[in-house]
This record gives C-alpha cells, structure tokens and sequence, in this order.
C-alpha cells in the first residue's frame, strides 16, 4: 500500500536518503528544503528512480514560524491525508544562531518547528498516521531559560538540550494524544552518521548515512512503530530503550511543552 509521507530537511544527509528507500519503494514522498535551487536537484534526482515513486517538493525555513505554518497549509491544501511526518530538519553550528525572534536557533529548528508543525498536521494524520522525530544520543539536561532565549549556550549545549526537549515534548504529546492521535515516537537514528552537520560540526567524515536513512525508513513502514507511540528507538542498540530520565519525568515535560507554547503564543 502506497504511503504519503513528509521528510522535513530532505534535501541531503538523513533525510535525502530516506526519501531516496522510500520513492525506491513506490511510495509518495514530500520533500522539504530551505533553498529552492537544492530542492529542485533533490526532486529531480528522486524522480529519476525506476519504480512508482513519486515527490514533490515544498520550501519553508523553518527558523520561521510563518514559514512553518505555510508549509503545513501548502500540505494540507494538496492532501487531506498525511501517513507519516518524519521531523529530520536540524541545525547543530551555524554563523546566526540567534533568530530575529531572539531565540536560539537550535531550539527553534530542532524543538519548536517540529512542535508546530506536528500539531497542524495531526488532522491529516488522524488516528493511523506517525510523527517520527528525529533526535540524537546527544541529550542534555533542558534550561527553560534558554529555551526562551534568556542566555546563550555553546553549539554543543544548545543542541543537545534541543534534542531532549524534542524527545520531552514527543512523549507528552503521545501520552495526551493516547488513541486519538498518531503515533509519535523519537528516533535516535545512529551516532556520527556521516551528514553534513557531523562533518560541519565535528570535523569528520562519519558513518553510513544508510544506517540512519534505514531506521527512518522501518520507523516510517514496520508494524513494530505502529503500537510504539511514547517509545524512545535508540539505533546505537537497535531497540527501544529508556529516553533520558527528563523525558520520563511528567512535570519537566509540561514545563518544556509550556515553554514552547508560551514561545508559539507570542509570535
């Protein structure tokens, strides 16, 4: 059965090759960039696969909110219904890590788009679908502060607390959702994999982005993901496994959702 499904930051590294196994299998595949001009190489490519695949192609920054809520209108003006969201977008060192809004980028990338964009296609997803968000065996304890743009942080810090308070945030809206939503699972797809964060970032050619594209691919298909809502998939073991402890913890968890609705409610 053919699957709708939309790969945020899929224009290279994680994402690219997913939706590369993807489209192999005959599926539909949104993809998402930030430059257009990567966007239309990436559609075309993809499009020249043999099978039935099929992608399109739909630009957003998602260090904009207006952006974030245009993509999920432009989605949801083409389909009414939506398989998969796969968040994969992220940003770990960049020049401007301070947005217009005065957030930190990293939180807001990697924490607060995928927060937004999930909750405006959950329509989409109805009760079958799956939001499968990308984070990293990179997690940190979460400063609210900081998550509010009240400091600065290292690169290091500022993305690893970014990732844990995407796995919080995953796990809270999984548990409120319960039978009425998608299932919503975070993914640690595999450590220094070797996208172009890891050798931006680290300096390094890294491993077999196939290892993390595999991951995102059965997460997005295999009936194993389909009960998992609220479960953490860490693909250093393999499994399932225990998250961070605060992503356990039910009151830090409302305390970081609370944070990123505060954020969303004033802008």
């Amino acid at each position: 059965m053919t699957k709708k499904v939309l790969i945020t930051g899929s224009t290279d590294g994680i994402g690219l090759e997913a939706a590369r196994l993807l489209v192999e299998a005959g599926h539909l595949v949104l993809l998402h960039g930030r430059n257009p001009a990567k966007l239309e190489r990436a559609e075309q490519a993809l499009s020249a696969l043999p099978g039935d695949g099929l992608v399109e192609g739909y630009v957003a920054d998602l260090s904009r909110m207006a952006d974030v809520e245009a993509l999920a209108a432009a989605v949801a003006a083409r389909h009414a219904s939506l398989d998969v969201l796969i968040n994969n977008a992220g940003v770990y060192a960049t020049r401007d890590a301070v947005t217009a809004d005065g957030l930190d980028v990293r939180f807001v990338v990697n924490t607060i788009a995928p927060f937004l964009l999930t909750r405006r296609l959950l329509p989409l997803l109805g009760t079958t679908g799956r939001v499968i968000n990308l984070s990293s065996a990179a997690q940190a304890p979460v400063d609210p502060a900081a998550l509010a743009g009240q400091g600065r942080l290292s690169d290091g810090a500022a993305y690893a607390q970014s990732k844990l308070a995407l796995t919080m945030w995953s796990r809270h809206l999984a548990l409120a959702l319960a039978d009425d939503g998608p299932a919503v699972i975070a993914v640690n797809p595999g450590s220094m994999l070797g996208s172009k964060m890891v050798k931006e970032a680290f300096g390094v050619a890294g491993g077999d982005l196939g290892i993390g594209a595999g991951i995102l691919a059965r997460a997005a298909l295999a009936d194993e993901f389909a009960t998992a809502s609220g479960q953490y998939f860490d693909n250093d073991s393999g499994q399932f496994a225990a998250p961070h402890r605060d992503a356990l913890d039910p009151r830090k968890c409302e305390e970081v959702v609370g944070a990123i609705e505060t954020i969303l409610a004033a802008g």
